[in-house]
């Protein structure tokens, strides 16, 4: 008897176990295949834009993928440096064989963690209330709670050119029952697809033809620990080619080849609208005469090398056509065929802002399962599941992560609210108040959401205390400080060069100066900060109206969010509800007048006769 078990031991299988476990709850992680525990079956590199971000939000938390992305990766950079900090964020190219070993090892030196290799095949249900799992041979194991986070695995199907071969990725075995077993109980399933590109022998590769990419030249971390596993000046570089026409005209006369435009009739899975295959983009985007690939390396270990921007399910013989017409890559081995895989999901709308099913108490979905796409999305939720599994073991409240408060809490909100019409991938467009939702205060956001459940340690949270306390008393201290016109202020100021001072200023507000950072204030003041403080502090400062903006209105929406809508409210009874609203509304019991307002077809009219009913039948203040 377990009280936690996790179903599949991909990104979000695993941020599930370590966090019921460390919570102290005895877990199981079943997983089809203990070798690909923290797989990454498609682009070797951890964060990018959004998903940074939400890496560092896990690692606020308490989870682990920042931690093993800094212990595995090969080059590391911050993208959109020359951009606001709103847009800012980490991609790292993480090591293939480093980053599963680094995390199995953990997973394993965890106390209260079990795994155990199978296949779960059915649930035990009681009266609509999971009781644990049966696995492929018969066996059933009892839980109090159970997290399936099966990636794509689900009924999955490998589609290259006309052919359909029923594996997972990598060739292993899928799960051929689970998903029809949660259609009995319920649940919608749904079908989706995404794809992965070729694979190069690094050896083949003219790399003259082609324009280095290097990481960054400062060290970054994604985990707040700040601990540095590599050397600057040997990060691996990236290579960035285009398209060529000849590219588009091998794509365009074989598109009745390529699984997706009638190699196959009978796909019904949607792919991911924000990473198309090639195929897709040459149809999409026919006014463009190139598309940008980069060459990244997928490991210290071998020499595969992935195009990224390239996927497709074309032929074998076409994709080798395709990779031969690139810059570089004219007499490039192909190690391995790109090809699209299919599978099934169930819709999101089904669950709660905790992830627990609506359809069967004590069951919890994570990752891809629910619609999503990408390895950061994943394990946002396998973290969000396993915590909130084990406070509803623990008889506390779930943790709800509100849109101005992190990704995590947008991208839940907009699975459960909105739905998915195809892969869901984070972008930073989607959040409303992404200028409070920055890479560089991650931990000022969540880190004391992580203690409150048990993830963070006293000692890191002391230290966490601790650099709010100098961030407090630097802030502070340059309100207190002025410079004056004198001659060799004035002097200095010219070599910046910035406005001289006509009166004195504090250096508080000389820091709102465009052209000003850290660098200036130190020639007038010694601060005991580190540069991440000094990053944290200057956004602060140069951004205080827009913050100040934004949190009016977050605070609108927060107000909104408390005025909770009663579980067992009955929609048929709300007399002139718009017949779109009132059948949205019954799908989803959103458990909030702000979620109520964030479902598409759910106007403001709406909101006004929802709020008089609670009003008079629960007598609910206005």
């Amino acid at each position: 008897m377990y009280e936690i078990i996790v179903v599949g031991g991909g990104h979000a299988g695993c941020e599930a176990s370590l966090a019921a476990a460390r919570k102290g709850h005895k877990t199981l992680l079943v997983t089809g295949n203990i070798k690909n525990i923290a797989d990454m079956p498609c682009n070797p590199s951890i964060g990018g834009s959004a998903k940074g971000i939400v890496v560092r939000e896990i690692d606020a938390l308490g989870g682990e993928m920042g931690r093993n992305a800094d212990k595995s990766l090969i080059q590391i950079k911050m993208l959109n440096s020359a951009k606001g900090p709103a847009v800012q964020a980490l991609r790292a190219q993480a090591d293939k064989i480093t980053y599963p070993k680094n995390m199995l090892l953990t997973l394993q030196n965890t106390d209260n963690l079990d795994i155990r290799e199978s296949l779960v095949e059915d649930l035990i249900v009681e009266d609509k209330v999971v009781k644990g799992v049966v696995l492929e041979t018969g066996e059933k194991i009892h839980s109090n709670m159970v997290i399936l986070t099966t990636g794509t695995y689900l009924k999955a199907d490998i589609l290259v050119g006309d052919t359909r071969t029923r594996q997972g990725p990598h060739g292993e075995r899928p799960s051929n029952h689970l998903s029809d077993q949660l259609r009995n109980y319920g649940f919608d399933v749904i079908r989706l697809k995404t794809g992965t590109p070729q694979r190069i022998d690094k050896k083949t590769i003219d790399f003259s033809k082609t324009k280095e990419e290097k990481g960054d030249s400062i060290y970054h971390t994604f985990s707040f620990d700040n601990e540095i596993y590599y050397q600057v000046e040997e990060q691996v570089p990236c290579h960035l080619i285009y398209t060529t026409p000849e590219t588009h005209k091998i794509i365009r006369d074989n598109l009745n080849k390529s699984s997706m435009y009638g190699g196959l009739s009978d796909i019904k899975g949607v792919g991911p609208r924000y990473c198309p295959s090639i195929e897709d983009k040459i149809v999409r985007f026919s006014d463009k005469e190139r598309h940008q690939l980069f060459l990244e390396p997928e490991s210290l270990y071998y020499d595969d090398i992935y195009i990224q921007g390239f996927s497709t399910s074309m032929p074998k013989d076409i994709q080798e056509k395709m990779v031969h017409s690139l810059p570089g890559l004219e007499n490039a081995k192909i190690l391995k065929y790109a090809y699209a895989i299919e599978y099934d999901a169930i819709d999101s709308k089904q669950l709660k802002q905790s992830l627990e099913t609506k359809v069967l108490e004590n069951l919890y979905t994570a990752g891809q399962i629910n619609g999503t796409s990408g390895y950061e999305e994943a394990a946002c939720q396998g973290l969000m599941a396993g915590i909130n599994a084990s406070l509803k073991l623990e008889g506390r409240e779930p943790l709800i992560l509100k849109r101005n408060e992190a990704y995590i809490g947008v991208l839940i909100d907009d699975l459960v609210t909105k739905g998915i019409m195809d892969p869901y991938r984070l972008l930073t467009s989607r959040a409303e108040y992404r200028l409070l939702l920055r890479h560089d205060n991650a931990d000022m956001r969540l880190r004391e959401y992580g203690y409150q459940v048990g993830l963070v340690s006293e000692e890191k949270y002391q230290k966490f205390q601790e650099k709010k306390q100098k961030i407090m008393d630097a802030t502070i201290t340059l309100q207190n400080t002025k410079i004056t016109p004198t001659e060799e202020t004035q002097k200095y100021l010219e070599t910046i060069p910035t406005t001289l001072l006509k009166d004195g200023m504090t250096l508080y507000d000389f820091l709102k100066r465009p052209e000003i950072n850290f660098s200036h204030i130190r020639h007038f003041i010694d601060l005991d900060i580190t540069p991440e403080m000094e990053e944290q502090i200057a956004v602060s400062i140069k951004y205080e109206g827009y913050i100040a903006k934004a949190n009016k209105e977050a605070s609108k929406m927060v107000d909104l969010d408390n005025k909770k809508i009663p579980s067992d409210i009955d929609y048929d009874k709300i007399h002139n509800l718009a017949s779109e609203a009132r059948q949205k509304l019954k799908k989803i019991m959103p458990s909030s007048i702000g979620q109520a307002l964030r479902i598409s077809g759910v106007n403001p009219a709406d909101i006004s006769l929802i709020m008089v009913y609670l009003k008079k039948e629960y007598h609910h203040g206005s």
